[in-house]
């Protein structure tokens, strides 16, 4: 099937050594190490395992899996067997999504590096395949698959097997039809450019086919007048139509005459609409569009709840890797649960359970390299400070010796500031949010000597230490040096050099609204379970509206979630609380919401709040909206499907029962849900032609899903794929939504084809 990419893709001896095939060890943990026999296969698209060099082989992965390669010194359990395998020997295949890393550890640094330099290089060229490329990839894929003997062709009966892989039912005789069309070797196999044929008889789009027609005159172009007129009636592109038009013509128009006389073909037609440009996103909004210049808290903030877990909360794994995947999905608030440890190096581990302990040096070294690889804009290391006297003197020492130049350890002018400061002015900066001994205008004011500032320390730790545990001996001299390392204490004591890295993120707990407002600063934020945040919304919605205006909020989730679930993070956001904390390691319906609203404004992980939820004199309430809304109408006609996967891929003549959900989530009146009828035995090309249609009030806040199931009357539908965005990004007109797994990864070519339409709601319609 190497022919279908030959030419295209890059090959030197890197990768010439890698189809030959070479035994690794691969490393699972300490005791699982295990050889194995990779080779890339001639397509230069997936790698193959086998137990032993001419063993039976299987898949292992395919480069469109992979996201990167890290060398064995950047991986934890390689550096943790560093005396069994030279760390040159090893690297780690790094995937998308939540997949585990692959631990290779090679014969030679020669052959580790052979490996790392191909796989990067393979990788490399994938990102950058155009739509055309990705397919022929994509069957490339298929083919191999179906190839049962690897011999370089399919015959009819592989064909047939392969079908019921790719969710198509149909009938035999007109199966063999095509295949007989596609064969023009008339050997009684297809080859790979004559699979590519057979491809595309069966995917002949015949709505689009009549969509086309509808605007062409001749039924084989669109003059750049009817593709305008399209443009301006259907995908509602108004007045920059004509342009729009002469550049989707020059970019998606396959001949060259076409693109010269201003006309589109159908397969230009079909290509724009499959295309980013056709996509249900707006295109515009993909990369940064926001204003960055407004303070912190007019923004929503990607936030990672207790980061350093990839599993539960109980005994889940500890692992810098926590902290790598959040940052590079775009995350810009992280936390650090910090406690003594071993060697007066404080540890980084959910205090109390049995997960797993990191060094809390490795932690912020790896924040140091990590946090603006995704996004320039400001990280926040949220700090849950455990630790004794002594080790928070390490951990200011940590801090600041790490991070560098990248910490944020003074105000930006040495001045006070009046509200703070916005993401364009915190550029790849890192913000320590934590306990603070003083105020900000304390800080600046005056400089104290240590000794007095400890001196100081020592009367408020008293004081404090006798209301927590309340000892009888009111005269008990309490030294921070000297307390007993046994006593666990709720309310650590504070360290200066600790303190005085907190500057914008100061916690204090809070009381009321009505409190915060006469006691508290614009840089004091609090932080909220998820019951009590709910409650406080329900009982003075309104006052946290007004509250976020000003301040900064923190939700986490319920200390109950031990198996690290997640809540609706809507129902804050449409309070205006910023930094909604999430389980990020557990996919499912939440993480699809967190993920579709920060999948706009570049990922960047800063996203602007409405202008109602930025003022503090607003008198929106979350749970009773009222003036001056005008509720929208959207009709959204789910046409039909393209290239569904199978929910079970072991069963190969199983085919899926699709059916179309369409949820909105935004403030409670809006949140609603329908769904088409289900197409029996087709997941290939499902025809729905079927239309929704919703009442919305408040869009501004309102995030839709769209979810393809598969229908099972003996049990609950099973997910096939989903793609979430904010009602704000979306596209009017016809267009197709690429579909996601449940762990966020693209299923392409998988998607839905749509029409999506959206008016102001009328009499007529309120009646």
């Amino acid at each position: 099937m190497a022919s279908l990419l030959q030419g295209r893709v890059p090959v030197n001896q890197d990768v010439l050594l890698m189809q030959k095939g070479m035994l690794m060890r691969k490393v699972r943990s300490k005791i699982w190490k295990r050889l194995r026999y990779f080779r890339l296969q001639q397509d230069c698209m997936t790698v193959w395992h086998a137990r032993q060099a001419g063993g039976k082989a299987k898949p292992s992965f395919s480069i469109s899996d992979v996201e990167t390669v890290r060398k064995g010194s950047e991986s934890e359990l390689l550096r943790s067997l560093a005396e069994e395998f030279p760390l040159e020997q090893g690297f780690t295949v790094v995937f998308h999504g939540r997949r585990s890393n692959l631990d290779l550890v090679a014969n030679s640094a020669e052959e580790a590096q052979t490996w790392m330099q191909g796989l990067q290089l393979l990788v490399d060229f994938v990102t950058s395949m155009d739509q055309q490329e990705r397919l022929d990839q994509w069957l490339s894929d298929w083919f191999q698959r179906g190839d049962k003997n690897q011999d370089g062709r399919m015959n009819f009966q592989e064909v047939q097997r392969l079908l019921h892989l790719m969710n198509v039912e149909m009938e035999q005789e007109y199966a063999f039809q095509l295949f007989q069309a596609a064969d023009g070797s008339h050997s009684d196999t297809l080859e790979a450019k004559e699979f590519t044929e057979f491809y595309k008889a069966l995917t002949k789009r015949a709505e689009v086919q009549e969509l086309f027609e509808n605007f062409s005159a001749d039924g084989q172009k669109l003059t750049l007048l009817e593709f305008v007129d399209f443009l301006r009636e259907e995908q509602k592109e108004g007045d920059h139509a004509p342009d729009l038009a002469l550049e989707l013509i020059d970019c998606y128009e396959p001949s060259d005459s076409g693109k010269l006389r201003h006309v589109l073909s159908m397969d230009g037609f079909l290509s724009y609409l499959c295309s980013k440009d056709g996509d249900i996103f707006k295109p515009t909004y993909l990369p940064i569009y926001q204003d960055m210049t407004q303070p912190l808290n007019h923004y929503y903030i990607n936030s990672s709840h207790n980061t350093y877990l990839v599993g539960d909360q109980l005994c889940g794994q500890s692992s810098v890797e926590g902290y790598i995947r959040a940052l590079k999905r775009g995350c810009r608030c992280v936390e650090v649960d910090i406690w003594d440890g071993p060697n007066g190096e404080p540890i980084v581990y959910h205090g109390h359970t049995l997960t797993s302990r990191i060094p809390f040096k490795e932690v912020v070294a790896t924040v140091a390299q990590y946090a603006f690889q995704t996004s320039d804009y400001p990280v926040i290391l949220s700090l849950e400070n455990h630790c004794s006297w002594e080790q928070q003197e390490i951990m200011a020492q940590h801090l600041t010796e790490i991070l560098g130049e990248q910490l944020q350890s003074t105000t930006l002018d040495g001045l006070l500031p009046t509200q703070l400061p916005s993401p364009e002015e915190l550029r790849r900066k890192i913000l320590v949010k934590g306990k603070k001994l003083k105020t900000l205008e304390e800080d600046l004011e005056e400089e104290e000597e240590e000794e007095e500032l400890e001196s100081e320390l020592v009367g408020e730790q008293e004081t404090e230490l006798e209301l927590e545990t309340q000892f009888e001996s009111e005269t008990q001299e309490l030294s921070p040096r000297s307390m007993d390392k046994k006593e666990k204490k709720s309310a650590p004591i504070i360290c200066p050099s600790l303190s005085a890295l907190v500057v914008y993120m100061k916690t204090v707990s809070f009381h009321s609204f009505t409190h915060s407002k006469e006691h508290y600063r614009f840089y004091e934020l609090s932080s909220f379970s998820e019951a009590k945040a709910k409650r406080l919304i329900k009982e003075a919605g309104n006052e946290f509206v007004q509250h976020n205006a000003w301040q900064l909020s923190r939700v986490y989730p319920s200390g109950l979630r031990t198996d690290s679930s997640n809540y609706n993070p809507l129902e804050l956001w449409n309070a205006g609380c910023q930094m909604v904390a999430m389980n990020v390691q557990t996919a499912g319906l939440e993480m699809d919401i967190y993920d579709g609203l920060f999948r706009q404004n570049g990922g960047c992980g800063y996203v602007l709040k409405p202008e109602f939820l930025r003022d503090t004199q607003s008198s929106f309430h979350p749970e009773r909206p009222i003036g001056p809304f005008k509720a929208k109408i959207l009709l959204i006609q789910v046409i039909s499907g393209q290239q569904l996967p199978k929910v079970d891929q072991t069963k190969e003549k199983a085919i899926i029962d699709p059916l179309v959900r369409v949820e909105i989530f935004g403030i409670r009146p809006d949140t609603s849900r329908q769904e088409t009828s289900y197409v029996e035995n087709n997941g290939f090309n499902p025809h729905w032609g079927q239309t929704l249609c919703f009442r919305v009030l408040v869009p501004e806040l309102a995030l839709l899903r769209f979810v393809v199931k598969d229908y099972n009357w003996k049990s609950r539908n099973d997910f096939v794929g989903q793609y979430t965005l904010p009602w704000t990004c979306m596209q009017q007109g016809y267009r197709h939504i690429h579909l996601l797994s449940k762990d966020g990864t693209s299923l392409h070519p998988a998607s839905i084809f749509v029409y999506i339409c959206i008016r102001e709601e009328s009499e007529e319609d309120e009646s």
